[in-house]
């Protein structure tokens, strides 16, 4: 008997994960060379052959500084946002049902946003401005949590108009600040954060968005049949036993923990949470238990080659967020045109 085309589709989704695997580490150790300062493979190679086993063969110091402080730590803070913001996505689809959905749905990226700029405006610095975005982005996705159990709607029509009202309050607020900000100083600043960039990352900055990974994505995976059901609707998985609300809501704090994380030290990098989910689906299906790790380890490799488009397409660095939007648009409506089929 003819199989049904979704299985076959379905086909042997945990090997397709680690073929994507495999891609996002040929991605990572193809992105070593690439910048200003040109390191030949063979020397990176042999780099990394002398941090795992010292005293095998002299490095120049040239060499072993943009490759381990600089380049190494952008690259791994790239990949760790790109797979952070996607699984946010992924998640978020499958609860809200809707192909339209990314992590900044409930305000989280605004909130950020707005935190970040009025710590720049009181000049804070790195530390304080990426404390700040996260506490603001935070409070924002709580905020809007807390205004749509006030709401008497739909539970999730009441989170997304929630999202909607409390995103649009922390954008008026950093409209503010940029229209107050000194023009000739802090307002470039300001516009600069909001674009997304990888530029200041190092090693700290690789180190707090790899715990809030696993912070919010061991849970996530530990939800994974949870999510499955909850992605029916409510009634369905009320019906099978699930607690929706609490859930729910346990699934917005893991997406948020690691949204606002990646938002306060990258910026504002859109889209990426928006299409990487449909293209993981599309190649795995809707299974979480492989759909989270195929969106995770997708949305690396596709923020790592957006991140090296962005250091070598032109004389100075194009912000991230224009990069993915440019690309973004196009591929969307390619994904929406061509794989309707799992939102039917």
């Amino acid at each position: 008997m003819q199989q049904p085309e979704h299985s076959s589709r379905m086909a042997r989704p945990g090997l397709r994960v680690i073929i994507i695997g495999l891609g996002a580490a040929a991605a990572f150790f193809l992105s070593l060379p690439l910048g200003r300062y040109h390191i030949p493979l063979s020397d990176v190679a042999a780099a990394l052959s002398a941090a795992i086993s010292p005293g095998v063969e002299l490095i120049p110091d040239a060499v072993q500084t943009v490759l381990f402080n600089i380049r190494l730590p952008r690259i791994l803070t790239g990949m760790l946002v790109g797979a952070v913001l996607s699984a946010s996505g992924a998640v978020y689809q499958g609860m809200f049902r809707n192909p339209l959905v990314s992590p900044d749905i409930l305000g989280a990226s605004a909130g950020a946003g707005f935190g970040a700029a009025f710590a720049i405006w009181c000049s804070w610095g790195i530390a304080g401005i990426q404390v700040s975005a996260f506490i603001c982005g935070l409070t924002a996705v709580l905020s809007a949590w807390g205004l749509s159990t006030r709401m008497r709607h739909e539970p999730m029509l009441a989170l997304v108009l929630s999202g909607i009202l409390i995103g649009t309050l922390f954008s008026a607020g950093t409209a503010a600040v940029k229209y107050i900000a000194d023009p000739l100083d802090k307002l470039p600043a300001i516009t600069f954060w909001l674009m997304g960039s990888l530029a200041a990352s190092t090693r700290r900055d690789a180190l707090i968005l790899a715990a809030a990974a696993a912070a919010g994505l061991v849970p996530l995976l530990a939800l994974r049949w949870r999510l499955n059901v909850l992605s029916l609707g409510d009634e369905e998985a009320q019906a099978l036993g699930l607690e929706t609300g609490k859930l729910r809501f346990g699934v917005i704090i893991c997406a948020t923990l690691m949204t606002t994380v990646s938002v306060s030290i990258g910026g504002m990098i859109g889209w990426v949470g928006l299409i990487v989910p449909h293209l993981a689906r599309m190649i795995v299906g809707p299974n979480y238990g492989v759909l989270l790790p195929a969106s995770a380890l997708l949305g690396g490799a596709y923020l790592l080659v957006v991140d090296d488009l962005a250091r070598m397409v032109a004389a100075v660095e194009t912000p991230l967020g224009i990069l993915t939007a440019l690309i973004g648009v196009p591929f969307f409506l390619c994904l929406l045109k061509y794989n309707t089929r799992d939102w039917q």
